[in-house]
Parts: structure tokens; C-alpha cells; sequence
């Protein structure tokens, strides 16, 4: 890790460690993946967040280091769902989240960011603790809906994005700020397959009355 983190190439008039590349690169390809609905997306996203945990650290960014480390953990999660519960096709089916599931997912965002913004603050590990703890927040939150099959984790990115290009720019991380923008058109196609794709899930089964 040292290696790949001491070591790199230039970029904008600074060093871009090896560890920031390959780590981003894999993190594109896990959109890709996700995007196909391939069991491949969880052991890439593993690789990922090693290699960037290594690097926000390195960065003194302790909300996005911490984030990896829940995003590896919902990762082998999700990497043991898809196995256990994937159809023989193309993975986990997909469909749209419920009221309910849509409603917990909005007041989850919500309150973990000010939660998590507040503890950043608190123990001075953010310079940015607010879009830091969304970013947290949200990511954490996309990948929860993803191991679930729900299309509206394509949603949560975009918001991920939306708050991520500035915070990384502003951090002087280009090549991340510049990952999160082509995240950006990913999202937006991946959002589109997967919508197609649970449009055509076969409806539910009602149960039939007993006499």
C-alpha cells in the first residue's frame, strides 16, 4: 500500500498516487458492473475502498476514509445477498422501493447526515463536515439500496455526485473530482437500465382465497 501510495504520476501540477488512480478506475468499473447486474461489482468495490481508504487517510479526510469502511462492509454484504438470492440470469432482481422503503430512505439520508456532520465537527476530523457526512451518508445508503435490488440507489448517487465534484475540488483531489463528474453520465445510464429492468419483473402473485 505504501508503494502505491508514495508513488504516482502528475496531474494538474500535482502528484496522483497510483493507490487515488487504481482506486477510482475500479470504482468507475463497479458502476459498470452494477449497471449489468453482475455478482463481479461487489469483490471490485472491496478493492476500491482499500485502495481509497489508504488515500483519504493519507489526506487527512477522515469522514470520506471512515465512508470506505462502511462501504466495504455493506459490500460484503451485499457480495453475500446477491450470491444467495440472484436469479440464474443477471443477478439480484430489481424493482422500484415502496412508499415505505422510499420514505426510510429519505429520513435515513436525513438524519444520519446531521448525525455524522455533527460527530465530524465534534472531534474537528472534517474541514467540511457537511457535504463530507452527506457524501458519507449517501454512500453508505446507495450501496444499502443496491444489495436490495432497488432502482432508486441510481437516485442517491446523483446526489452523491452532486455534492462530491465541489468537496473534491475543493480538496485538491482533481482526478476524484473529475471520476465523480463521468460517475455522473454512469449514473444517469444506469439509472435507465435499471428502471427498464425492473419494468419488466413479473407482477406479484396475489395469493388465492381459501374457502
Amino acid at each position: 500500500m505504501h508503494v502505491l501510495l508514495d508513488n504516482g504520476i502528475p496531474f494538474l501540477g500535482q502528484t496522483m498516487s497510483y493507490a487515488e488512480v487504481i482506486g477510482q478506475v475500479f470504482a468507475i468499473a463497479v458502476v459498470f458492473l452494477a449497471g449489468a447486474r453482475t455478482l463481479w461489482t461487489w469483490p471490485v468495490q472491496l478493492v476500491s475502498v482499500a485502495l481509497l481508504f489508504g488515500v483519504y487517510a493519507s489526506a487527512q479526510l477522515g469522514g470520506l476514509a471512515v465512508r470506505q469502511v462502511i462501504v466495504g462492509l455493506i459490500a460484503v454484504y451485499g457480495w453475500w445477498a446477491w450470491a444467495r438470492k440472484r436469479d440464474p440470469i443477471l443477478g439480484v432482481p430489481v424493482r422500484t422501493g415502496t412508499t415505505r422503503e422510499r420514505l426510510a430512505a429519505v429520513a435515513g439520508f436525513v438524519v444520519g447526515t446531521v448525525v455524522f456532520a455533527l460527530a465530524l465537527d465534534a472531534f474537528d476530523a472534517s474541514w467540511a463536515p457537511w457535504p463530507d457526512a452527506a457524501i458519507f451518508v449517501g454512500t453508505a445508503l446507495a450501496f444499502l439500496l443496491q444489495s436490495l435490488g432497488l432502482v432508486e440507489f441510481w437516485i442517491v448517487w446523483l446526489l452523491v455526485d452532486a455534492i462530491g465534484v465541489p468537496l473534491q475540488i475543493s480538496s485538491h483531489l482533481y482526478f476524484s473530482a473529475l471520476v465523480y463528474v463521468v460517475f455522473g453520465a454512469l449514473v444517469v445510464h444506469g439509472l435507465w437500465t435499471w428502471t427498464r429492468a425492473a419494468r419488466k419483473q413479473p407482477a406479484p402473485v396475489a395469493a388465492r382465497p381459501t374457502a
